[in-house]
């Protein structure tokens, strides 16, 4: 039980079995335990690589003579070892840091073992009309999963995955029926992305939080798989950006792999891997641009746009950048192009509260015409959940 005491923090739960089974069953082979947990002998080599490498970054590797692991909220960045004349251990310094990179390291271990947890979403064939001249965008601003609110309504996990559930769905039934679909998640999906002390990786901030990494990641990508099924019953296709925002540089992009492993077989949804902080997407005469929002300023957006997609830029008579970061509705329009931001439909933090933040909480659709760019769009609030209309 070493691994599980260790880390808590990023042991999925089929390492947890495998780590019990090996421990209870000291004599049977590996094949026999991959056998005995469900899994294959191929996943279980991977899985136990990730659980020793998160380990190894606590401190505790016995094959490698470091065996005083350091407490959860630190990391080892390094051990020095004296030995005598017969090879054993004479004195030991252990160093702990709080190292950024070695944190990453640990989530990225953490991802690598739930990878091989998550479903492979069987193709599915689209039932009914849909117009081909018809796009619908449903930008995401800012959901902060994994936050916790100790002043206004509660809110948490479980209230978040009620309400975007909630409202994602009645959003979608008042979309007309639009062959081509676009979610795009402008970030911040999740609250936090230390997974030891529950701060932000950039600034270090400490925050209000509900659960724990794995159960912030797992609603997260709950939600999402819901969304995205709403939506595939309603449009042809969908395609899912996750823009990088400054609350969760690693769980953007680990979210991207998330989707783009679970929906490989899936021909109607197609996810955006590429690392950047700048997403784009065409639809006929239209280019929309997809930023988290809090380290370009709105005024350099369109130039930004007319260089990384020149060739668009020149042919698309309608330029649109989604950003959300502020949480409030905000929208300009430059020489060319017009750049808004969007509400989030998640409550505030005691932060927020105490700075006097007090945004309207929606989320939208915007329709696009293939050649009249946006003709139309749906509002729906969180009161809206509460039987009002």
């Amino acid at each position: 039980m070493k691994y599980n005491a260790l880390l808590p923090f990023t042991v999925t739960d089929i390492q947890q079995a495998i780590v019990e089974a090996l421990i209870n069953n000291p004599t049977l082979d590996r094949d026999a335990i991959a056998a005995l947990v469900g899994t294959s002998p191929r996943s279980l080599r991977r899985h136990l690589k990730a659980v020793k490498d998160a380990a190894a970054i606590q401190g505790y590797s016995p094959d490698h003579d470091m065996t005083h692991p350091a407490p959860p909220s630190h990391v080892v960045k390094g051990v020095s070892t004296n030995y005598d004349a017969d090879g054993n251990i004479r004195q030991q310094w252990v160093k702990t840091d709080l190292a950024k990179a070695a944190q990453d390291a640990a989530a990225k271990a953490m991802i690598e073992g739930l990878k091989e947890e998550l479903p492979k979403i069987a193709p599915t064939t689209f039932k009914g009309y849909a117009s081909e001249e018809l796009c619908a965008v449903y930008p995401l601003g800012d959901p902060h999963l994994g936050m916790k609110d100790l002043i206004n309504d509660g809110w948490d996990l479980k209230i978040a995955e009620t309400v975007f559930l909630g409202v994602f769905d009645r959003l979608v039934k008042s979309a007309p029926s639009c062959k081509e679909s676009v979610i795009v998640n402008l970030r911040d999906y999740f609250h936090y992305d230390n997974a030891v002390l529950k701060q932000t990786m950039r600034s270090g901030h400490h925050l209000d939080t509900d659960g724990h990494y794995m159960e912030m990641i797992r609603t997260g990508i709950k939600i999402m798989k819901q969304m995205i099924k709403s939506a595939l019953d309603h449009h042809e296709t969908v395609h899912v950006i996750n823009v990088i925002g400054n609350h969760d540089d690693s769980g953007a992009m680990s979210l991207s792999i998330f989707l783009d492993e679970m929906y490989e077989n899936e021909p109607r949804v197609t996810v955006d891997t590429e690392r950047t902080e700048f997403n784009y997407y065409t639809f006929g005469n239209t280019l929309i641009g997809a930023h988290h929002g809090h380290n370009c300023k709105p005024a350099n957006l369109p130039i930004l746009m007319a260089v990384d997609r020149s060739k668009e830029w020149h042919e698309c008579d309608h330029k649109y950048w989604l950003t959300g970061h502020i949480h409030h509705d905000s929208k300009k329009d430059f020489t060319g192009c017009s750049v808004e931001s969007f509400r989030t439909l998640a409550s505030q933090d005691a932060w927020a509260t105490s700075k006097g933040y007090r945004s309207q909480r929606d989320s939208k659709c915007l329709v696009l015409h293939r050649e009249f760019g946006e003709i139309e769009r749906h509002i729906i609030n969180v009161a809206q959940l509460k039987g009002n209309n």
